[in-house]
């Protein structure tokens, strides 16, 4: 199956104010958790997430292609810019909420 033909997978939010997809798992607060991947999906996945070097925990896109941004306190369908200069994915009111609002 091609890959634009797959279905977009949904995230799993094991505890309130927390998503995983199958490669990470993060809170509304610090974003990107090595304590909560290890938790949800093992310390395999934890060691292999966090052996990538630095990066901006705060900002992460699921495999699914959702896109969150702690700082800004949204997720969105993509993490993609306009034109103007400003994140153009529409707002998901579905995993900003299961995120953000518990």
């Amino acid at each position: 199956m091609p890959a634009q033909a797959q279905q977009k997978v949904a995230l799993n939010s094991p505890e309130p104010g927390v998503l995983c997809d199958r490669y990470l798992c993060v809170d509304g607060k610090g974003g990107v958790s090595r304590e909560l991947t290890e938790k949800h999906l093992g310390k395999k996945a934890a060691t292999k997430l966090f052996s990538q070097g630095d990066f901006d925990a705060t900002q992460f896109t699921f495999a699914n292609g959702i896109f969150c941004d702690v700082k800004e306190r949204l997720c969105r369908e993509d993490r993609y810019y306009g034109a103007d200069g400003k994140r153009s994915g529409k707002v998901s009111e579905k995993y900003t909420k299961l995120l953000f609002v518990h």
